[in-house]
Formats: C-alpha cells, structure tokens, sequence
C-alpha cells in the first residue's frame, strides 16, 4: 500500500534520535531496529503521516496492522517518534501520541521495558492509560488521561478487547495490557512476550 514501508536506521534517522530514545547507554544494536513509515487517520478522517521506530522483529506485523487500520479508517491522533518529545514518555502520552522504541526502564523498576527493545506499540495512550495502585496510591499515566479511566464510559479513541486495534494485535500474537494482568491495567499497551 503506498505511503507504508520499512527500512534500517539511516545516518539521517539516527541523527534525530542520538541522545534521545536511542540513548548514549542503549544496549540495542541499531541493527534490531527498523524505521516505519505509514499514514493514519484522526478522527476527523484526515489522512496524516506517521513514523514510528520498533523492533526488526515485529516491523513486518506492526506495519501491516497499521495498513489495515489506515484502510478500515480507525482513528489515531498521532504517530510521531517519541524524540519530537525528547523521548519523555509522558509528554508524548499526554500529547496522544502513538510510539514504539524509546530505550528506557519500565516505571518503579529497574528493568528495560519493552519499549527499550522496541518491542511494545502504545496506541492513543491519553484515552488508554496506564493504571495501577502503588502503596494505596493510585498512579495514571498520561497525567491527564484520568478522565478515561472508567471503561465503561464509551469515548473516542477507546480500545477495548473487541476492538479492531486489539484484534488486529492479537492476531500477531501480541498481547494487550489490557487484560493480561490483576494488579495493573495499561490499555494503550501492545507487546510481544519476551522469554
């Protein structure tokens, strides 16, 4: 389909990540990474440009999902790399803005998240945050995606399990943060498990 393709990280690609998702202390070879360029539509049925770096791996399943959901018209605000944001994960999810790669640890540990791989999609993440209960605290990321915590509310850019986004993942045999946990919920989150 025209405007959807894959390639390595060029000099030119890599320059506008250096520094930023692709850290100084990146353990990922460049070479596990591939660049996308596809085309999306907002909600106001616009067809929009969009780029996203991932995983080699997944590169080939994420861009035909990205195909299919261009041509079934479902809505996605943004698909910019997560460097127009200084690779803050939080300004980038506040912002709905739909990324994969970006070298980083998975909040309140220690480990690479699956992000750091390239390996994990977040789709409309301020209508699909993350939620969990740290210490009797509850913690919602984006910081302004709050008011989308109740999913039995129906609004935009909503994914629930019988979503066309959701079945198109898990088609791939990607799992949604959805529904595969108890003790958290983190509904813009697709991922590839990793032994």
């Amino acid at each position: 389909m025209d405007g959807f393709f894959i390639s390595d990280i060029d000099d030119k690609i890599f320059s506008r990540i250096a520094g930023r998702s692709y850290k100084v202390n990146c353990t990922v070879p460049l070479s596990d990474l591939r660049y996308l360029e596809l085309r999306h539509k907002n909600l106001r049925g616009e067809t929009l440009r969009g780029e996203m770096i991932c995983n080699a791996r997944i590169a080939a399943e994420v861009l035909e999902i990205f195909e299919r959901l261009f041509a079934a018209n479902y809505p996605i605000e943004k698909v910019r790399l997560i460097d127009e944001y200084d690779a803050d994960d939080e300004l980038s999810m506040r912002d709905n803005n739909s990324s994969s790669f970006n070298f980083r640890v998975v909040s309140f540990t220690n480990r690479i998240s699956l992000h750091g791989y390239g390996l994990a999609v977040d789709i409309n993440p301020r209508y699909n945050p993350y939620i969990k209960t740290v210490d009797g605290k509850k913690i919602i990321a984006p910081d302004n995606g709050g008011d989308f915590e109740d999913r039995s509310r129906d609004f935009p850019y909503k994914i629930t399990a019988d979503d066309l986004c959701c079945r198109l993942f898990r088609e791939k045999n990607f799992l949604w943060g959805g529904d595969c946990w108890d003790d958290e919920k983190d509904y813009q989150h697709f991922f590839v498990p990793v032994d």
